[in-house]
């Protein structure tokens, strides 16, 4: 049986993949040309999800696949929600959802999973408050990586760290999409991650 690998999450992994079928303009579609990943790759990542509606179609958009691997990129829609709509993700929800998840899906198909940092360029001075609550949300996506014995990658540290050499806005100017050469770091980052550079 052939691999299948899925990738999930938000905008940064959608990147316009119903425009640019399959796979977007992004670090996924990086990923695939790299050949590098053996196997089919879907992207499933769709814009302005939170990890609540990745639970909603996790059935049809994960567990129908009958994937070896899932990769998983989300949460800074469940910090920015808080900021422009008054409408926050608790770190205690975020935990809970995402153990169900990973939970459900390992009892499925036991594939390996790959959980990834939602990551934030702080490039407007009012987003260095978004940090109480986005890092506690890495702070679970670390701890459900440990528990479910998953490969970490580690967006943000490395996307910062990068950042102390380059302006931000060259990695992703609105600190939360990433640039042509962003999403070519992500992709480098993902491979090198999951044993693959």
């Amino acid at each position: 049986m052939s691999a299948v690998n899925i990738f999930i999450g938000d905008s940064v992994t959608d990147c316009g993949r119903d425009i640019e079928p399959p796979y977007g303009d992004g670090y996924v579609r990086e990923i695939a040309r790299s050949g590098k990943l053996a196997g089919e790759i879907i992207n499933v990542g769709t814009s302005g999800h939170r990890l609540v509606d990745l639970e909603k179609r996790w059935q049809v958009d994960v567990l129908d696949h009958k994937p070896t691997l899932v990769s998983i990129a989300i949460g800074i829609n469940d910090t920015w929600r808080r900021y422009d709509d008054n409408d926050p993700t608790s770190t205690q929800d975020f935990r809970d959802q995402y153990h169900r998840v990973l939970t459900l899906t390992r009892q499925t198909y036991n594939p390996q999973f790959v959980l990834c940092e939602p990551f934030l360029l702080s490039v407007r001075d009012e987003m260095n408050n978004w940090r109480e609550d986005l890092d506690p949300k890495i702070e679970v996506v670390h701890a459900m990586a440990k528990e479910f014995d998953a490969i970490l990658v580690p967006f943000d540290s490395h996307l910062n760290q990068l950042a102390t050499t380059m302006p931000m806005v060259q990695i992703a100017d609105d600190g939360i999409h990433p640039s042509v050469f962003g999403h070519a770091e992500m992709a480098k980052l993902w491979l090198s991650s999951v044993g693959l550079a």
